[in-house]
């Protein structure tokens, strides 16, 4: 029975893996193939016990676990953590969402971003609520949904114990630009007072895990930590679903790989 309805959806819905363009025999709210969902896979590598940045053997060697850029900039976040690498599938399945508004790609990564909070839970105590990283009012209304927020909403619904998920307590006040091509200081300066804390009440005294869909330089992630501090927060966390490593851009960097590099310049983009 199940053969004969995937041939019939086959020829009465013909479809195509929108990351493989294999020919979809299966109904599915989600237009992407098993084989590319199975594909895709945490992170195992060695990564910067703070913002999550690959390590390499020569920082590794150093001994306590955190990058360069962490050592000379420590960001406003405890520690930071993503499912999976921001390429591939992973990706595909963000851009899902984030650009052509497949909605029920929304449960998928918020099943990932499920099993990465759950790493962080040892550490976060009772006092624990989690907060989407907003949009800007005109960047919400332009797309008509906040990715963030969809992706949070799944993750609470798959977490091992009930956690409060707090929409609306922190705002984003002002539009920013593309961190695309900034420097450090630029990109700080791009977001500085972007963030506010509706309701301090709903922070204050308790540890915040500050969630998005993509971390990229953690720029953003470390501003919504420093504001959810200064509103009383007792310590911030924060999780993504998938981390554009900063790492890979300066070794494609060093080698000329002007590819790699204009991939991940995209990445930042989102």
């Amino acid at each position: 029975m199940q053969a004969l309805l995937r041939n019939v959806f086959s020829v009465l819905f013909p479809s195509d893996c929108r990351l493989c363009d294999t020919p979809l025999n299966n109904i599915s709210r989600i237009p992407v193939c098993p084989e590319c969902i199975a594909a895709i896979a945490p992170v195992r590598e060695p990564q910067c016990v703070v913002c999550g940045d690959r390590l390499f053997s020569a920082q590794l060697l150093m001994g306590d676990g955190r990058c360069q850029n962490c050592r000379d900039h420590e960001p406003e976040f405890a520690r930071a953590v993503s499912f999976g690498e921001y390429e591939g599938g992973l990706r595909g399945l963000v851009h899902l969402l984030k650009y052509q508004s497949v909605l029920p790609v929304a449960a998928l990564l918020g099943g990932m971003l499920a099993s990465t909070i759950a790493e962080l839970l040892p550490g976060c105590g009772d006092a624990l609520v989690i907060v989407p990283v907003p949009l800007h009012k005109s960047k919400r209304s332009e797309r008509g949904f906040n990715q963030a927020e969809l992706i949070a909403r799944a993750a609470v619904k798959r977490l091992p114990q009930p956690i409060e998920l707090a929409t609306g307590v922190l705002v984003r006040q002002r539009a920013t630009i593309s961190q695309v091509g900034l420097s450090r200081e630029e990109r700080i300066a791009n977001v500085s007072d972007a963030f506010r804390v509706r309701d301090r009440r709903r922070v204050q005294g308790r540890t915040v895990i500050v969630v998005d869909d993509v971390m990229t330089t953690g720029t953003t992630l470390s501003e919504c930590a420093r504001v959810l501090k200064q509103a009383g927060a007792e310590r911030v966390w924060a999780a993504t679903v998938a981390r554009a490593f900063q790492a890979a851009t300066r070794q494609a960097a060093n080698h000329g790989d002007e590819e790699e590099i204009e991939a991940v310049a995209v990445a930042a983009s989102v």
